[in-house]
């Protein structure tokens, strides 16, 4: 028998599925090979047309930004800036070291050891971003935003962003770290139209970057990733909360201890001196800024406008309308109030134009249109005066008709004879009326024309009694006027416009304003309307022993409220009412306007010499020569009865 062969072991043979899979997985490394290669060949291509339109690096010019307004009161404080603010350039050098470290914190914390893009910070802000769903922190380095803001338009796009990773590669290559961060501190825009940290320190702090603290450093770093919601301005509770994320980085990075953070957290800054939280003093910066077109020709270059504002009696014409609508409000059912107070010569000191000016822009001194009730009497007595009507003429309070019209007073009672200083002094209707028919439509109009007076004037009786509306600051020129001694004054808020670089571009003109009404019956008038304030409507405004004239008002249905009056260092109107109309309860002009007009003038006058009013000397001269003239006739009377005895005569 023949021995077995032995079966010897042999490769098998590759089946068609394994020859197939290999030839699968070659083919897909092999497509990937090629595909990379083609995919950094299209990016190359890309860049290299992207680097073909990129901007000129020699042409680095400022964003497009509007001029800047700042507004100055009388003591060269500035309480307002509108535009686009840039402040003084300054390098790292110059700053406290914490201020750039709060800014490379809390936005590029590798700023010093990446070469202008940073791959490590974009890998961490994509993950983060995938983590959280939406975009939650960005990569762009600071050089990456200071190329941006050079350069660059905001848009997004692809496109946008290769070049502004090319441009910042070139800035690392020309320039160092500290001239990179240095431009981007001055170039950044940081809110409130503050571009740059010294603009903004200016605009927050109200001081030069160079003397920020580390809790106000982390505040204005906090502003870069959202300048409108992190404002200090707008929401300091916001711009603190980001604040301490920055400061809870400078601890972890090194750039300061736990202690400082906590001393700056807790760091209570001094009380700004705001007018108030209402903010009343931008009714004025309004105002002004809108004459400012009028007045210069120029308007695209940065401005210092210098007002004839006074703070202090600002800040109290605002604290006392607050506590006055605090006190009466809710009770009287009135929401809003005005003042407006002049000098003298027309320079407006004092402006509020609501209650509260985040509520409401609406400047009731300048805008609205409100019947001034009898606050407008003394404009129909003066007509009267300049007609011949002496204080101690006796008038008749009883009932009267012109036309349909027929007027009572509120009381609803008539005095019978009276004289024309208590009719004023007390208000009564029915007299103001027949003065009115004695002397015309067309005089009182005239009348209130020159004293400034510009609203239409209906020619109807009702006008006796302020039945058509004229505005706070109208009412205010003509008892400023009135207060002249009856010559023309014309309201100024604006004493002068300068360039930044202090070219003089307006100047207020120094006029002699003319007189318009008659000086012996303005200074009639004034010595009636002391009556109003010593014997009548108006008690409840009287300064102690100062002299004071004024007049009070009040609208049917008490939907306004009035007390206009002088002294002889300022003239002030008061206004109360509701912006829908609605009637207060039972305020009248006498009694919460006048209470107000006197808590405000108090302060006003404090420490000021009492001094006579304008038409205070004219009367009581006209007196002394009056009773001269008497004494006279006395002695002359008694100079023939003794020369009849002696029988000279």
């Amino acid at each position: 028998m023949a021995p077995r062969k032995k079966r010897t072991t042999s490769s098998r043979k590759p089946s068609r599925r394994d020859s197939e899979g290999r030839t699968f997985g070659g083919f897909l490394l092999h497509a990937f090979v090629l595909c990379a290669i083609w995919g950094v060949i299209v990016a190359v291509l890309y860049v290299g047309y992207c680097a073909l339109d990129l901007p000129d690096v020699h042409d680095a010019t400022q964003p497009p930004r509007r001029p800047s307004v700042v507004i100055e009161a009388a003591d060269e404080t500035v309480f307002a800036r509108y535009g686009d603010f840039v402040g003084k350039h300054v390098t790292v050098a110059e700053l406290p070291r914490y201020v750039p470290e709060a800014v490379i914190a809390i936005e590029d914390r590798r700023f010093y050891r990446h070469f202008g893009i940073d791959p490590i910070g974009i890998a961490r802000a994509a993950l983060r971003d995938l983590i959280a769903g939406h975009t939650v922190e960005g990569g762009s380095t600071l050089t990456q935003q200071l190329a941006k803001n050079l350069f660059l338009s905001p848009q997004r796009t692809i496109k946008r962003k290769v070049q502004e990773m090319l441009l910042a590669l070139w800035l690392e290559h020309t320039y160092t770290k500290n001239q990179i961060l240095s431009a981007y501190l001055n170039r950044v825009y940081l809110g409130s139209g503050a571009y740059g940290i010294d603009a903004a320190a200016h605009t927050y702090f109200h001081k030069s970057a160079t003397e920020l603290n580390i809790r106000e450093a982390a505040i204005i770093a906090g502003l870069l990733r959202a300048p409108t919601r992190y404002s200090p301005m707008n929401n300091p509770e916001a711009a603190m909360e980001r604040a301490k994320i920055v400061l809870k980085d400078m601890v972890e990075q090194g750039y300061i201890t736990r202690a400082q953070r906590r001393a700056a957290i807790a760091y209570a800054p001094p009380p700004e001196h705001s007018t108030s939280a209402g903010g009343a003093v931008h009714y004025f910066a309004d105002w002004i800024y809108n004459q400012i077109g009028p007045l210069v020709q120029d308007t695209q270059r940065d401005m210092v406008v210098k007002t004839t504002l006074s703070l202090p009696l600002e800040r109290d014409a605002e604290k006392q309308i607050d506590a006055t609508l605090n006190k009466y409000g809710k009770a009287r059912h009135v929401s809003q109030a005005a003042l407006v107070t002049l000098a003298p010569d027309g320079a407006v000191r004092a402006m509020v134009g609501g209650r509260n000016y985040r509520e409401s822009q609406f400047n009731r001194v300048t805008q609205a249109l409100r019947q001034p009730g009898s606050s407008f009497k003394p404009i129909v007595y003066l007509a009267a005066i300049e007609g011949g009507l002496k204080p101690d003429d006796i008038l008749m309070d009883e009932p009267i008709t012109v036309g349909d019209y027929s007027p009572v007073d509120y009381d609803k009672h008539f005095q019978g004879p009276v004289t024309a200083r208590h009719a004023l002094a007390d208000s009564i209707n029915t007299v103001a009326v027949r003065l009115f028919v004695r002397v015309g439509a067309a005089k009182v109009v005239s009348t209130a024309r020159d004293l400034g007076i510009t609203s239409p004037l209906e020619r109807d009786a009702a006008l006796a009694l302020g039945a058509s509306e004229v505005s706070p600051l109208e009412l205010a020129t003509a008892y400023a006027a009135i207060a002249s001694g009856g010559k023309a004054i014309s309201p100024y808020a604006v004493r002068e416009i300068d360039s930044r670089s202090g070219q003089v571009l307006y100047r207020h003109p120094e006029v002699t304003p003319p007189q318009v009404v008659d000086a012996n019956a303005d200074a009639t008038l004034i010595n009636m309307m002391q009556s109003v304030v010593t014997d009548g409507t108006g008690k409840k405004a009287a300064l102690g022993g100062r002299p004071v004239a004024g007049k009070t008002g009040t609208t049917s249905d008490y939907r306004d409220a009035w007390f206009a009056g002088f002294t002889a260092d300022y003239t002030t109107v008061v206004w109360m009412g509701n912006d829908d109309n609605t009637p207060m309860k039972y305020v009248t002009g006498g009694l919460v306007p006048a209470e107000l007009w006197h808590n405000y003038m108090m302060e006003a006058e404090r420490g000021l010499p009492e001094r006579p009013l304008s038409g205070g000397g004219n009367i009581l001269q006209r007196a002394i020569n009056g009773a001269g003239a008497v004494a006279g006739q006395a002695v002359e009377s008694l100079g023939d009865f003794i020369n009849s005895i002696l029988g000279k005569h």
